[in-house]
């Protein structure tokens, strides 16, 4: 059975549980939405999976903007991912509002715990902590294949109702300050102007102006610049001084550097 996954990352996660998966279907391509989103989205594969990191307790923007682009989907077997440092509230949810409006039937949703990378709120939990969750997540993944192999409907996972109703109205108030809350970023004394950041935002929203960053309000608050700087000098508002930062050990820098390969 030939798969396409098409996954969304800032700083690692989804990428490994598409390459986890992968890995136990066999026939699998793997996409980065990132790379695809400016071109026609087209899909041919009898079975699609989008995985994607929960923001703000919903979908990343550009995985919405992603799922009103795709064509083709309407007879396969589509299923979603949401990896989450927190709770994943109704995200699921959304992706499935979504891909109906789309005339797309999404068969199956599943949520997986990873280490979460949202620097202003907390900093990387320790080693031991990511350890038990990445185990954790090769378990789900292998009761995920033998559902994605039968192309079983399984239901959309999801938090209580009432978290769900909560969290969505949070996500409904903020998601459209997003984009603009790049305002927030900042580059600290140690930047040594590396390009870095410019290379692994995944909408292409910094530049460098006179060897410093500059956002360009198009954010999707990955926090992929933040989290990948080298001489950790990117910072949002101040909390973010002095915090640990996070990425997939398993995953590298040129990984998530953003390519047109769709």
């Amino acid at each position: 059975m030939k798969t396409t996954l098409f996954y969304f990352s800032g700083t690692g996660n989804s990428l490994k549980v598409a390459r986890d998966l992968a890995d136990e279907l066999g026939d699998t391509q793997i996409i980065a939405i990132a790379g695809a989103i400016d071109r026609d989205i087209n899909v041919t594969s009898e079975c699609i999976g989008i995985i994607y990191p929960v923001y703000m307790f919903g979908m990343p923007l550009i995985v919405s903007r992603f799922i009103k682009k795709m064509k083709g989907g309407e007879d396969k077997y589509i299923f979603a991912i949401a990896t989450c440092g927190g709770m994943a509230a109704n995200a699921l949810g959304q992706t499935y509002r979504e891909c109906k409006r789309s005339g797309i039937k999404l068969s199956a949703g599943f949520i997986i715990p990873m280490p979460g990378n949202y620097t202003p709120l907390y900093e990387a939990i320790p080693a031991d902590k990511q350890n038990a969750l990445f185990e954790k997540e090769k378990k789900k993944i292998k009761n995920i294949v033998g559902i994605i192999r039968r192309k079983q409907s399984h239901p959309i996972e999801h938090n209580s109702r009432l978290t769900n109703w909560l969290f969505s109205g949070i996500y409904k108030l903020g998601s459209s300050q997003i984009r603009s809350a790049d305002k927030n970023f900042w580059a600290d004394e140690q930047c040594n102007s590396c390009g870095i950041c410019v290379k692994v935002c995944p909408v292409r929203n910094i530049e460098l102006i006179s060897g410093k960053p500059k956002w360009l309000n198009r954010c999707e608050q990955c926090f992929a610049c933040l989290q990948w700087c080298p001489q950790e000098a990117i910072q949002y508002k101040k909390s973010t001084i002095g915090r640990k930062r996070y990425r997939h050990p398993e995953v590298a820098l040129d990984d998530l550097c953003v390519k047109s390969d769709f």
